[in-house]
């Protein structure tokens, strides 16, 4: 039977029972048991100027409301389990501009909970209703924008107004699952993100900047009825490639050996993000195809082990050891073993990224757990420090970059990774600097029995080069 709304309800009680675990001092006493109350972003104007800041709806509201309006409350009482939305009043002036917003019985159609009112009444509600019950939070309300809301409640105010870490963690681990709905909304958004790569490479000889490719995807995300990005695209070429977060996206394309278009288009606040690098001409240099059979050999090992109970550093771990395998048999590491140059950490010049993240409402969702102050550089930047387990999506996305901000230190010894230069040959290394970096992406989720790849934008080296080949010989 097909789901019709977004579990909001499923939602909360999900986060009723992390929370329950994690903090049960909350939940002795029924009749004073916790009441969560989360807001929507209020509508605000740029300073000096009548219009309105773009909105980005507050992914934990969306999350127990399924509600993707501004200036929006949702409580959720523990004790009864029950979900009340609160839109905002009917503004007649607004009505004339904007048109007329959804009604509380139109809201409580579509919407999964158990009421929907007007937020003047809010403030009331949660006096009258909740008394003494303590009202918890996830972010500072009192003191904001939402002031003229909640106004004036003494009982409840200093409670209202400091955040709760258990909350905020059953909240994020709820959301680090997704239900059937969820994962519905992210296979579509994987499809919208597949065509539009497809998109790019089939118009590849109309393209002479990375502007160019920035705007076909978009236009082909919006055509599919995507109107927001899960991030700002990255759209770069030759040795802009090997910048994590390029998002210059302006130089021109001319003399240079590959594309490298990280984007992901958003349905219904949910993300994908997707990773392909190709040749420019539809042609790899030896140099270009050795690194990208590489990095292709590095993504596939890893997918293949994605499955419930399978330890993510482990994976990661394992990219590296492909990597620094790969890079002796290319000559590009030289003078020690495998073990040896692993144990030096110098494959981290190269691939100084995660094998990838969480993916969820967030492109880097909740419930990674990582340790950015981690002292080895090789899991430092590694957003996923768990074990997978039903029900997650994640990234999988190793990368190879030559970049002289990240190899030349390590060559200079003034890095942090000890001697790992001593293993690198700076002969042969010459060779690569202007493949830039390539990266691979994919969106998996991981199954019962294992994993299912929602990215179907072909990746093999071959296939690429033919489709660049067809659209430029078309030209």
């Amino acid at each position: 039977m097909a789901i019709e709304k977004y579990q909001a309800k499923r939602h909360a009680l999900r986060v009723n029972q992390r929370w329950r675990e994690l903090a049960p001092e909350h939940f002795c006493n029924t009749a004073e048991a916790p009441v969560l109350l989360l807001a929507s972003p209020r509508t605000v104007k740029w300073p000096f100027c009548d219009q309105t800041q773009p909105f980005r709806q507050n992914r934990n509201f969306y999350y127990l409301s399924g509600c993707d309006l501004p200036d929006s409350y949702v409580t959720y009482d523990t004790s009864r389990q029950t979900l009340v939305l609160y839109l905002p009043p009917v503004d007649a002036d607004e009505v004339m501009w904007s048109g007329r917003p959804i009604s509380v019985d139109e809201a409580k159609s579509q919407f999964d909970v158990d009421d929907v009112r007007y937020s003047n009444k809010l403030a009331n509600d949660l006096a009258l209703l909740y008394g003494k019950r303590t009202v918890f939070t996830v972010e500072q309300l009192i003191g904001s924008d939402h002031a003229q809301v909640l106004g004036e409640l003494p009982n409840i105010v200093k409670a209202v107004a400091e955040a709760d870490s258990h909350v905020l963690e059953a909240l994020e681990e709820s959301r680090m699952i997704k239900d059937e709905y969820e994962l519905g909304l992210m296979r579509q958004a994987a499809a919208i993100s597949d065509n539009a790569h497809l998109k790019v490479m089939s118009t590849m000889n109309i393209h002479t900047n990375e502007t160019h490719i920035h705007a076909e995807f978009v236009y082909h995300s919006l055509r599919a009825g995507s109107k927001n990005q899960s991030y700002d695209p990255i759209c770069c070429s030759g040795h802009s490639c090997s910048t994590l977060h390029y998002v210059k996206n302006d130089e021109d394309l001319a003399g240079r050996q590959l594309i490298l278009i990280d984007a992901g288009a958003e349905w219904k606040n949910y993300a994908s993000d997707v990773t392909r690098t190709y040749p420019i001409n539809g042609e790899w240099t030896m140099e270009a195809r050795e690194i990208y059979d590489l990095v292709l050999d590095m993504q596939t090992s890893c997918e293949k082990l994605v499955a419930p109970g399978a330890s993510w550093e482990e994976l990661h771990l394992l990219a590296h050891k492909i990597l620094v395998k790969g890079f002796l048999k290319l000559g590009i590491f030289k003078g020690g073993s495998e073990e040896e140059i692993l144990e030096s950490r110098v494959s981290s010049a190269f691939f100084p990224h995660g094998l990838g993240h969480m993916l969820g409402m967030d492109t880097h969702d909740t419930g990674g757990r990582a340790n950015y102050s981690d002292p080895d550089p090789m899991f430092r930047y590694l957003r996923i420090r768990r074990n997978l387990e039903p029900g997650m999506v994640v990234t999988v996305e190793p990368g190879i970059y030559f970049s002289p901000f990240l190899i030349n230190p390590c060559l200079r010894g003034d890095d942090g990774l000890g001697n790992g230069g001593k293993f690198i040959d700076t002969e042969v290394l010459d060779k690569y600097w202007d493949v830039g970096g390539i990266r691979i992406e994919d969106d998996v989720l991981v199954t019962l029995i294992g994993h299912e790849n929602f990215t179907k934008v072909p990746k093999d080296p071959d296939v690429l080069s033919a489709i660049i080949k067809k659209t430029l010989s078309a030209s």
